[in-house]
């Protein structure tokens, strides 16, 4: 109704008499409309809720009274609000600034940028690296450079919808092998020989279901049918592996996968930003043709500043990363001698099933009522039929912290009779 009150207020040009709204206007917000209801009545509708402090375990919610204990950020390592990297990115904002106004290749690349593209290839153990804005742009961007109509990707069923969208853009041959099915997988590879180049692509961990992608027998496949390896790290890189580098280090493949990309924007400090390292000649090949890198700006300084620290506090230690595994174990124990239904494996991703999407949203609601900061998950973002609630442990939550959203889950749960 908004647009029909705008072309009510835009007075006309006398001779041209009362404006009226275009036919074409018309029937796109009918459409619109249309598509719209079909989401509130499927129950799937996404509410945003609007937080009033620093990203934490513990926030302020709109509307809440009181502090909420929050269980969906991908705050691996709680490094969102840590002192050191605030300050970090406060430096970096007074030194070089607010941004760039540029994209790299023109006037964009700061002494901090090239800095920190060592680090991460430091950290991952890889020839060199490249920023991009996000992880989204970084899948979007290194397909469709990287491969051409003689050449074949195959990827993982359930892959993150920027992996499929960057698969999207390339013009190699596509095959989808079964989640995590290694005889579809070598099968798909014995009918892809005829390629010149052939790249598997897989996320290391599942951010929907937590499970984790068997890289080694992805690895040895590879090794048989002459393929490359792809790997997204966003849900792995800071917490997995003996020193939080990733799927690869917890598997022992790190000599074995060919690429990396993974974000800035969660276990990283969680303010934004993506990247790909591997191979010198493949991130040289990206300077000159990734198109999300050669069109949007640079990383802005300060987000730059607060990445950096997060990695040299990685770097320094372990410790934080390593506190994970018994937090996740307390959670995903607990919640199963509740009666509940957790997907995957030990990540600190833990979808509780639930089915239906609608059970899914009340249940999160009174999870909120109670202090409980949970999201429920539907189509499209999940398959219909898989409804979830998808709950994140993170480093700095307490053992009480869990506890009570463990009792919250088995009340919330009692009541809407998920539980027997």
């Amino acid at each position: 109704m908004w647009c029909w009150r705008l072309l009510r207020a835009c007075p006309a040009p006398a001779p041209c008499g009362p404006v009226r709204p275009h036919s074409a206007l018309v029937r796109m917000i009918r459409i619109l409309e249309g598509e719209l209801e079909s989401i509130r009545g499927a129950g799937t509708w996404k509410s945003e809720r609007i937080i009033t402090s620093p990203q934490g375990p513990h926030i302020h919610v709109e509307g809440s009274r009181g502090g909420i204990l929050n269980f969906c950020a991908n705050n691996y390592l709680g490094l969102s609000s840590h002192p050191e990297v605030i300050r970090s990115g406060h430096e970096a904002l007074e030194k070089f600034g607010a941004g760039l106004s540029s994209v790299r290749f023109i006037c964009g690349t700061q002494s901090i940028h090239k800095s920190l593209e060592e680090k991460i290839s430091h950290f991952h153990q890889r020839e060199d690296a490249i920023l991009y804005a996000s992880c989204f742009d970084a899948n979007a961007g290194i397909f469709e450079a990287l491969l051409t109509p003689e050449d074949a990707v195959l990827s993982d069923e359930l892959n993150h919808a920027s992996i499929i969208d960057g698969i999207r853009l390339c013009k190699a041959n596509k095959y989808r092998y079964k989640h995590m099915d290694m005889q579809d997988l070598e099968a798909k590879l014995q009918d892809a020989q005829k390629h010149r180049l052939r790249l598997i692509a897989t996320d290391g961990a599942f951010s929907m279901d937590g499970d984790i992608a068997p890289l080694k027998e992805i690895c040895q496949l590879a090794q048989k049918y002459q393929a490359l390896v792809f790997i997204d790290e966003c849900h792995a890189t800071g917490f997995l592996g003996p020193n939080g580098r990733g799927t690869d280090e917890l598997l022992g493949v790190m000599d074995q996968v060919t690429i990396v990309n993974s974000t800035l924007g969660k276990a990283l400090g969680g303010a934004a930003g993506g990247y790909t390292t591997g191979p010198k000649a493949l991130i040289d090949l990206l300077r000159q043709r990734s198109r999300p890198y050669l069109f949007s700006n640079s990383l802005p300084p300060a987000v730059v500043g607060c990445a950096s620290k997060a990695l040299d506090l990685l770097m320094e230690s372990n410790a934080i990363a390593q506190s994970m595994a018994a937090k996740t174990k307390r959670f995903r124990s607990k919640m199963t001698a509740a009666g509940f239904t957790i997907s995957g494996q030990d990540h600190p991703i833990c979808p509780v099933m639930l089915g239906d999407a609608r059970l899914a949203s009340v249940m999160a609601d009174d999870m909120l009522e109670r202090g409980i900061y949970v999201i429920g998950f539907s189509f499209p973002v999940v398959p219909k039929g898989k409804a979830r609630i998808r709950v994140q442990i993170s480093a700095v939550h307490s053992e009480d912290d869990i506890d009570r959203c463990v009792d919250a889950f088995t009340e919330v749960g009692h009541k809407h009779r998920a539980l027997p």
